[in-house]
Formats: structure tokens, sequence, C-alpha cells
């Protein structure tokens, strides 16, 4: 049986997450958020005071990333992760582990060891991958690619608007530094760079809200798939 593929890449806060969870429903779909995998294992190298040695502690590095005790649980609502059996769903979305992802989202070594592991997540009937260069790079012949963007000041306000909603006290100069040189990093790393897929179908969501997005979406997967 063939496993159709969804894929979903854009930058921070452009709202990838929130749009693939409601693909993955709509089609009744598995969910690969990858930006939480490699949110994840900065988390774990920081827990254990490596992030900082990643060019001298390699190998541990690369053995904890090959053998991350995750799990993604879908509830009503959303989705929760779990690191080590520990509900780290919103730690990980913070702007500071955001920051590690980026990090070891730039080492080869890294994110070859959790490209396997985002292979396996492609399962019947289907697949809707969410990340920086899942049509690019891990999922070249999926069915639909889809890059979501924004601009860089709409997409701090819903950063803000989330983390204050988390009960964070954050500045939207900050945040919206914090995204420029994140896109920046994303943009310049030598490894899977951040861009569209030639053949991708790019949305700009700065003036459209989740419901014009999502119909953008399925009007385009919908005609994808039928292929």
């Amino acid at each position: 049986m063939t496993v159709q593929i969804i894929t979903i890449d854009g930058p921070s806060g452009s709202g990838k997450g929130t749009l693939a969870a409601k693909l993955a429903e709509h089609y009744q779909f598995h969910l690969l958020d990858s930006g939480a995998l490699y949110r994840l294992l900065g988390l774990s190298l920081q827990q254990r005071d490596l992030l900082e040695y990643l060019d001298t502690k390699m190998p541990n590095c690369v053995e904890i990333a090959s053998n991350l005790d995750i799990q993604f649980i879908t509830t009503g609502n959303g989705i929760q992760v779990l690191l080590d059996c520990e509900d780290v769903s919103q730690t990980i979305r913070t702007e500071r582990v955001g920051e590690f992802a980026s990090k070891v989202a730039a080492i080869p070594e890294l994110r070859a060891a959790l490209v396997e592991r985002q292979y396996a997540f492609a399962q019947a009937p289907g697949l809707v991958a969410d990340g920086r260069d899942m049509a690019t790079t891990i999922f070249p012949n999926a069915q639909a690619k889809i890059y979501l963007t924004a601009s860089a000041e709409s997409r701090a306000q819903r950063r803000v608007k989330q983390l204050q909603g988390m009960g964070l006290d954050v500045k939207m100069n900050d945040i919206l530094a914090n995204i420029i040189a994140r896109d920046k990093r994303d943009m310049e790393r030598t490894v899977a760079p951040l861009k569209p897929a030639i053949d991708a179908y790019i949305i700009d969501s700065s003036m459209l809200n989740i419901d014009e997005v999502f119909k953008l979406m399925t009007t385009y997967v919908d005609q994808q798939l039928a292929k």
C-alpha cells in the first residue's frame, strides 16, 4: 500500500504545527513534528550539560540522539509530547529550547541520527510531516508539498500571544530579534537549509487566519492526492 505524504515546511512561527495537526486529523494521517525532535534532542543534551560541548562530546551526543525516549500522544487539545516519560509539551515550545534546537539542527552528525526515526513515521494510510526540510531532504517524493511562511513581524506577534497564553512574561522586541536570528541561521546553514522545494505550494499567512490557510491547503492537497 502506498503511503501518501504531505509535507509542510517553513520558518518558526508560521503556523506549521497547528495546521499540520489539523491536516492530520482531517485526512486521518499520522503526524510527524520534526521540529519537536530537534527541540527534544536539544533539551535532552542541555539537561545532560552536553549542548555546549558538541564538538568534543559528539559520540555521546549521537548516541543520545539515537536512543531518545520520545512519545507523541494525540489529545483533544493537540499533541502531548513526552521525553523520558515526562510531559515537556510546553517546555519544548519556549524560545530557549528553540535556540537549543537550532544549534542541534546545524550539526550533520546529529541530523543524521534523527533521519531514520523520521522515516519510520511514514506509515499507512499517510503522514503529515511538519518541519524545515521535509520536502527538500527527508521526503522529496511527497505527493503534496507546502511551504508556509509569514512576515517576521506577524510571526513574532503570534509567538508573543502563544507564550503569554502559557503564562510567560515575554517582550515583542526580544521575540522578533530571536525569530530574525533563527531565520538567518536556518537559511544559511550548510546542511539542509530552510528553503521551499522547487515544486512546493507557497502560502504566505501574514494576512490570513487559520481557517483561510487551511482551506487553501486542503484544496491543494486534495488535487495532489487525487493524481
